[in-house]
């Protein structure tokens, strides 16, 4: 990239990281957003299986405005709605997302329904019959969001929201950079209160997208710093989830290495660029929204090796990337002998952390695949431009009997 052009952007953010995160972090965020009514967003298991959101309370005292707990997995639009209804009703100013990434893409959905006029529907991305698809501008001011991350995601620093709603052939998706959280708690009790296999999930969509991040050749030195220091926690620490489930500090890392990867694709990194090694997001993200016993790091994992050995024509340098990073490169190799090297290696160390191999073990009937190839079409983030409706469907549908 010497001697080229690129662009990086920031945005205001501050992170409280570690043990007491909330009790040291919590009340001076929501103080210097200037907030009197700060309200708790997060599923029902947060609210009644763990102590955070009485540790909020505890910790905000007459600045707490309440908690609904009602969001589902996914984020759903009927619980969103409750949500900013809930909200609204309380005098909410601010608002705190405690969960894992479907709450903190919820929390984003319930900002911008508080504060735009207009329908949802109309606010939300169009994808009108033969012209690219685009996301209307959404320019009202947002309430100040915190988060606070029960689980490894990048939802946790990003603007971009996807809302499942079964009425619909695709998620009602929104992007407001006006969402982006201004504080992050990522603290120890916090993220221990989410269970061993919902750890184990989201941390796999992290260190598999990290993956796919390593394929890139093309990235400016900011980026390139984020993007590498990234992998190296990821790959530290998602093996060692195996022996090591209850250690606060894989967990914080993996949360850590989500936040840079987010940072680097702000800092000019495509996103969702890395080839074969990248998977298929469009195949998993349909997968885990039309199986709701599906979560994404399942749906991740046995999308991801199978698309990389479908690929016939490998990039060279990408694949010596990725196997180097893996430490699965062998002199002489090529690009071909690589990547089926690296699948070999991802779905063993899936396994060993106990993720699913083959898309035949999430109990999918086969006779279903046609069903989620097409579910693969509408998806702002795998295809924004044209869509190719019957090409879009087989290169789906030949990946998923391949994963099956």
């Amino acid at each position: 990239m010497a001697g080229e052009f690129f662009r990086a952007a920031g945005h205001p953010w501050r992170l409280h990281c570690g043990p007491g995160a909330i009790e040291q972090g919590l009340k001076e965020a929501v103080e210097r957003a200037g907030a009197r009514r700060a309200f708790a967003i997060c599923s029902p298991s947060v609210n009644r299986r763990t102590a955070t959101v009485q540790r909020i309370a505890a910790a905000l005292g007459d600045r707490y405005a309440g908690v609904f707990d009602g969001i589902e997995k996914d984020s759903t639009y009927a619980s969103v709605a409750a949500a900013k209804a809930a909200a609204v009703a309380q005098g909410a100013d601010l608002l705190i997302a405690v969960g894992g990434g479907s709450v903190i893409v919820a929390v984003r959905a319930v900002a911008i329904f508080m504060a735009e006029a207009g329908d949802p529907f109309a606010l939300m991305t169009q994808y009108p019959e033969g012209r690219p698809a685009y996301s209307p501008r959404l320019n009202a001011p947002k309430p100040p969001i915190i988060n606070i991350p029960t689980t490894p995601t990048s939802a946790m620093n990003r603007a971009g929201t996807g809302l499942l709603n079964p009425d619909l052939d695709h998620r009602m998706e929104y992007f407001d950079p006006k969402t982006r959280p201004q504080t992050i708690l990522l603290d120890d009790e916090a993220l221990l209160s989410a269970p061993p296999a919902l750890i184990r999930s989201t941390a796999t969509t992290v260190f598999a997208s990290l993956v796919g991040a390593m394929a890139q050749t093309e990235i400016n030195p900011l980026a390139e710093g984020d993007r590498d220091h990234a992998f190296r926690l990821a790959h530290r620490a998602y093996p060692r989830l195996a022996e090591e489930i209850g250690n606060p500090l894989l967990r914080r890392e993996l949360c850590i290495a989500a936040f840079l990867q987010n940072r680097a694709e702000d800092d000019g990194q495509p996103r969702f660029r890395g080839g074969a090694f990248a998977g298929d997001y469009a195949v998993s993200t349909a997968l885990h929204l039309l199986y709701p016993h599906v979560g994404q790091g399942e749906s991740t994992c046995v999308v991801q090796p199978a698309k990389i050995r479908l690929t016939e024509d490998v990039d060279a340098g990408s694949a010596l990337q990725v196997a180097t990073a893996l430490g699965v490169w062998r002199e002489g190799m090529g690009g071909r002998a690589a990547a089926l090297a690296v699948a070999d290696a991802l779905e063993a160390l899936y396994t060993r952390l106990g993720m699913p191999r083959r898309l035949g073990q999430l109990g999918i009937p086969r006779a279903d695949l046609p069903r989620i190839a097409a579910a693969t079409v509408k998806n702002f983030n795998a295809n924004a431009g044209l869509r190719a409706a019957e090409d879009r469907v087989a290169e789906a549908l030949r990946l998923l009997e391949a994963a099956f």
